[in-house]
């Protein structure tokens, strides 16, 4: 039957393939198109200034690095060296932000037909490059094998399940489009022209594409036989496009890379000493970075435990003196060496191992930093180097035999396709990604962070009191735990503060804000939050405790905070008034009126002080005010 259908199909008929990458994208992303907006999408999309002017915001889009428009001030954009300009993906944002508004559904729907184009793409290169290795037949059965199991893969679904993870489809789409046509089709001027324009376009989505400027020579020589002159003639186009993108980028953003963030969030490999992160030393940063490469390939192989967020301290800190940077050390050698050895009789193998190695190099931290330990993102391009190796192998122990080959093939892709359309669902919304994953990487002070923020934000919602307070409870116990790895966590103790609030517990809510702005003394939100503490907890002590002098203290804390607040002011009125101090309690009622004069409340209470303090006329003219404003007021 197998034998029959391949004889049938691999003809071959084009559409078919088509097809059949068609069908399978949208099996295993289909489940998507419902799911919320998750993780960095506010960065890109609904929470840029840029992406959300829709086609007005493009020229700010190309102006800027690309954090500009979500933090909106200057110096937040470069939070990691180098900055980011990757306007490409934001542009498209704009775009579907302009003709269909605020619709994660549009930005669900546009990556899975962009993976689809993608798999295209995938399927017919794969096809080029084993075209002097293999018959006819072989390179498309083996082509489309492999593009199958990558399209799967589940450490693609933070890419396509996240519309933000768009940067790297396009990146990848742009380059695999460049290596085909500057094998395939670089002769004349135009397509010359068109090679560089796509690779620029690449570059624009995301700057790992810049691997393929070896990956086009590689390619050259291995399936080709082209010579290193040639080869490097077939790579000019796409080396003139990003020369263009880095001029363009570097107009923009500058040369100036920004140094070494000294903020753990930005940079992991800092550690927490005598009150103060300092950076790793030499071996622990080599061991810590040796340890994430070994796991890259553990997740290739066996993509079961996925998460997010592999952030400090979810990859701990490594020694030399441990045993899993040497297996690291050893792993990579090994593929290196292996490389070099297979580099003329086993080409698939030796192009594998080192598509893999050049495009693991830029994410890998070794050369430049990238702001995280790892994640799963960064597989998107390195992992087409393992499919192909794996699809390989699998021909190989099949002893060509078709039907061997079909069935491990097939059983992979159905085990992937599982994984992955199971883990679609945690992409639906932040509330489920942090909150599923936080038990994943529970040692990670961004997730830890992230889960008790959402919890925090639920149960603001929550009606019922006891699953209100369960869930504030844990977010309190992430939130601990975050900023136990991360000491000067300056928002993990501002949303522990909110927890705390929610909780009426205004001490420890005073405390943790108060925590936020010893970090950072300009921090606009712990300031607005701890003055709000403030005042409650001053109102809490003159009503329930009935302590006056305890209530005054907290209320005047209050105001260094926010001079701004009328409830405050009329609390500080009524506690000076029951006091008996009823000439302070009248001016802090006339700094109420004065901050909003129509509050007929506040006209009343000062109409009661100016009575205490035998002033009848004025007692009289705020009683006819407060009246004028509400009729009922003293009923």
């Amino acid at each position: 039957m197998i034998k029959a259908f391949t004889k049938n199909y691999f003809q071959y008929n084009s559409q078919i393939t088509i097809a059949i990458i068609a069908i399978v994208s949208f099996l295993l992303y289909g489940n998507t198109l419902n799911h919320e907006y998750t993780q960095d999408d506010a960065i890109v999309i609904y929470d840029n200034m840029f992406t959300t002017q829709g086609m007005q915001g493009i020229p700010g889009l190309l102006t800027n690095d690309t954090f500009y428009g979500f933090f909106k001030e200057e110096g937040k954009a470069q939070l990691v060296s180098g900055g980011r300009y990757r306007p490409l993906t934001p542009i498209m944002f704009a775009i579907e932000y302009e003709i269909f508004g605020n619709q994660p559904f549009i930005g669900h729907l546009f990556n899975v037909i962009w993976y689809f184009l993608l798999g295209i793409v995938l399927f017919f290169t794969i096809k080029l490059l084993l075209s002097n290795v293999f018959d006819a037949q072989q390179s498309v059965i083996f082509s489309l094998i492999a593009t199958l199991l990558y399209l799967a893969h589940p450490l693609h679904t933070e890419v396509v399940a996240n519309i933000k993870g768009r940067d790297e489809i396009m990146a990848m789409l742009g380059s695999l489009l460049v290596l085909m046509l500057s094998l395939k089709y670089n002769k004349t001027i135009f397509q010359k022209l068109t090679i560089g324009f796509i690779f620029f376009i690449a570059c624009l989505s995301k700057e790992n594409a810049i691997t393929f400027l070896a990956i086009i020579p590689l390619s050259s020589i291995l399936f080709f036989n082209s010579n290193l002159k040639k080869a490097i003639l077939d790579t000019i186009p796409a080396i003139l496009g990003f020369i263009i993108f880095l001029v363009i980028r570097t107009s923009v953003l500058g040369w100036d890379f920004g140094g070494t963030p000294m903020e753990l969030m930005n940079n992991p490999y800092l550690k927490f000493v005598s009150n103060q992160y300092i950076p790793f030393s030499s071996s622990e940063k080599i061991s810590t970075i040796a340890v994430t490469l070994l796991k890259y390939i553990q997740l290739l192989f066996f993509p079961i435990v996925l998460t997010h967020d592999y952030y400090p301290r979810h990859i701990e800190i490594a020694s030399l003196s441990q045993f899993l940077p040497w297996i690291s050390f050893v792993t990579y050698l090994s593929l290196s060496l292996l490389a070099l050895f297979w580099f003329k009789n086993k080409k698939v193998l030796a192009f594998s191992i080192i598509y893999f190695l050049a495009t693991l190099s830029i994410i890998s931290n070794v050369f430049f930093p990238v702001g995280t330990n790892m994640s799963e993102r960064f597989m998107f391009m390195p992992s087409l180097g393992f499919i192909l190796a794996l699809t390989y192998l699998y021909q190989k122990i099949s002893f060509k035999r078709q039907s061997i080959f079909f069935l491990i093939s097939a059983l992979t892709f159905v085990l992937y396709s599982y994984k992955t359309i199971n883990r679609n669902k945690v992409w639906v919304n932040d509330f489920t990604l942090f909150t599923t994953d936080v038990k994943t990487s529970n040692n990670s002070a961004k997730v830890l962070n992230a889960a008790g923020g959402a919890l925090t934000t639920q149960a603001f919602e929550e009606k019922d009191d006891k699953k209100k307070t369960e869930m504030l409870s844990l977010a309190i116990s992430y939130l601990d735990k975050a900023t136990k790895i991360h000491p000067s966590y300056k928002n993990a103790y501002l949303i522990k503060g909110n927890a705390y609030y929610f909780l009426n517990d205004y001490e420890n809510a005073i405390k943790n804000y108060s925590l936020a702005l010893q970090i950072d003394p300009n921090y606009s939100d712990a300031e607005k939050n701890l003055a709000i503490s403030l005042r409650d907890n001053g109102r809490k002590a003159g009503e329930v405790e009935r302590d006056l002098e305890k209530s005054i203290g907290l209320l005047n804390r209050s105001l260094e905070f926010s001079k701004t607040d009328v409830e405050t002011y009329r609390l500080l009125g009524i506690a000076h008034g029951i006091k008996g101090d009823h000439n302070k309690a009248i001016f802090y009622f006339q700094k109420a009126i004065e901050l909003n004069p129509n509050n007929a409340g506040s006209y009343l209470n000062l109409s009661n002080a100016y009575n205490y303090t035998g002033d009848i006329e004025n007692a009289r003219n705020m009683m006819d005010k407060a009246l004028s404003l509400d009729p009922n007021i003293n009923k």
